[in-house]
């Protein structure tokens, strides 16, 4: 999303640039030079793409901060489980969808192998085709029976398919029974 938004500001700049060109040649007094002229537009021009630059900036900023967050956050899970023991061999994922609000989702499964209930802390990566990773969730599967499965649902904390051009991966990061 990130992606098409930067898209839009840009295009909504180059839009405001454009006008601003427009306006400045059809604008010229009788007092301004056609040279005058250019160089207003060219200068409009440039405020205009410094402007995109900036906003293109912040967008990138804004994302590596969400992304940075909930790297954070997926650590701090992690840290808070005492006497886990390493679950990755016993969880399976679905193949990804897209949800109503744009998000991607993917149904997480934990087989306990254990002699008693035990839940599961599952770090569900998100990344691109190409292994960029996008968005990282902590799903909990609570209760799981002795010897059963249980399921959840992980959700992207944002919208992930115009970034990763419509093909979202899963994959499990990490997950701990406890």
């Amino acid at each position: 999303m990130a992606g098409y938004r930067a898209r839009r500001t840009t295009a909504g700049a180059l839009t405001a640039a454009v006008t601003i060109v427009a306006a400045a040649l059809a604008g010229c007094s009788g007092d301004d030079s056609p040279s005058d002229a250019v160089s207003k537009a060219a200068s409009a021009a440039r405020s205009a793409g410094a402007e995109v630059t900036a906003a293109a900036s912040s967008l990138a900023s804004r994302a590596a901060e969400a992304y940075a967050s909930a790297t954070a956050e997926a650590g701090r899970t992690f840290d808070d489980i005492k006497g886990g023991v390493d679950a990755k061999g016993s969880i399976t994922l679905g193949s990804p969808d897209t949800d109503s609000d744009g998000r991607t989702t993917v149904e997480v499964t934990a087989e306990n192998t254990a002699g008693s209930a035990k839940s599961f802390a599952v770090q569900v990566d998100f990344t691109d085709r190409n292994g960029k990773l996008l968005d990282v969730v902590v799903v909990t599967v609570s209760d799981v029976p002795a010897g059963g499965s249980g399921k959840a649902s992980a959700r992207s904390n944002r919208e992930l398919s115009e970034e990763a051009q419509d093909e979202v991966r899963t994959k499990v990061g990490r997950a701990v029974r406890y």
